[in-house]
């Protein structure tokens, strides 16, 4: 088992928490979430950022470029991201 480190975590964080960010389809197991852009909630441990697609689950996805691609302040598909749709409000409204 490899040794735990602490300093690139802290950088994975600082690096990728809170960006928006739209999945990597040509890798096969974020094919499910074409089209959708999500944010970063943080990043654990293990390396996998935890992203919110605003349907109510949190995803861990590899906090890497190779699977994750940022957004960037002028990019048109922010605009796909609504903050009100996350399951990480501190009173969600109730659902019908």
């Amino acid at each position: 088992m490899p040794a735990f480190n602490h300093e690139l975590a802290d950088q994975l964080k600082a690096t990728w928490t809170d960006r928006l960010v739209t999945p990597r389809t040509d890798q096969e197991t974020l094919k499910r979430f074409e089209g959708r852009v999500g944010r970063v909630v943080t990043v654990n441990w293990a390396g996998r950022a935890i992203v919110d697609f605003g349907d109510g689950g949190w995803y861990d996805v590899p906090a890497s470029e190779d699977f994750l691609t940022p957004l960037a302040a002028d990019d048109p598909l922010r605009a796909k991201y609504d903050p009100k749709a996350n399951s990480s409000q501190a009173r969600p409204e109730r659902q019908g």
